[in-house]
């Protein structure tokens, strides 16, 4: 999930020193990683799969996140967080990455990365992780945190009954779409906004739908995507009196 609040206000810097490679000024700077790209591949028309050397003794839990920024002039100091899509006892490390060519930034510069250029990796963080069974929501590539979370779920054999509904503009669209078919099957809902598919819902996801799939032993809803999607759930789940320590979500 790359962070779109990259603006930044421009200030009058004429004499000063350019910092934006170094971090050796900030106190208490966070330890940094050096990884070597592994390989870099296509997984829809707009998502790379990024697979990295993984850290002696680095650790995650499946749902979270790291900020990640390019090893090359200019970039170093341009960190955006990124979720591991990988399991955690895995040898490497992988990224799912939607990337937007149009803005020129962070995820533009991922297209052109080769095995083994570099990458920094910075502090690991997120607010999902599985707490029991429940409703996943996502939206297009809000699903990332999830993947991890399905797969640790498959590994250990206690996928059950999680439903994941996800919500793309089309068929082209939906990331590791085969994969969550295998792992969740009937569960695995798709909803697409701009396209009318067979076997494909159409539309928004609404409170309707979530209600038609919740079932009772759904104890927790999981959300991740773009603020206006996730402030309409929110409604829907209060209009559901479903309580706050139930909803477990992050905002990309």
């Amino acid at each position: 999930m790359e962070n779109k609040n990259n603006s930044i206000k421009e200030v009058e810097t004429s004499g000063l020193p350019d910092l934006s490679d170094d971090n050796s000024f900030e106190l208490n700077a966070p330890k940094q990683h050096t990884v070597r790209v592994k390989s870099v591949d296509k997984i829809t028309h707009d998502v790379l799969r990024i697979v990295t050397e993984k850290p002696e003794d680095y650790e995650f839990t499946p749902g979270q996140a790291t900020e990640v920024s390019i090893n090359k002039e200019g970039w170093r100091g341009q960190k955006r967080p990124f979720t591991f899509t990988c399991l955690p006892d895995d040898e490497y490390l992988e990224f799912s990455i939607k990337t937007y060519p149009s803005k020129k930034g962070v995820t533009n510069e991922l297209l052109k990365l080769e095995k083994n250029d570099e990458l920094l990796l910075h502090d690991v963080f997120g607010t999902i992780g599985y707490n029991g069974p429940g409703v996943f929501i996502a939206g297009g590539a809000g699903v990332t945190p999830f993947i991890s979370i399905f797969r640790h779920l498959n590994s250990i054999h206690e996928i059950g009954n999680n439903v994941l509904l996800f919500a793309n503009k089309t068929k082209a669209d939906i990331i590791n779409e085969e994969e969550f078919r295998i792992l969740l099957g009937k569960n695995f809902i798709n909803i697409l906004s701009d396209e009318d598919v067979e076997g494909y819902l159409h539309g928004q996801i609404t409170q309707d739908l979530i209600q038609a799939n919740d079932g009772k032993i759904k104890d927790y809803f999981y959300l991740c995507g773009p603020p206006p999607m996730i402030d309409a759930i929110d409604k829907m789940l209060e209009i559901m009196h479903i309580p706050l320590r139930s909803i477990i979500k992050e905002i990309f």
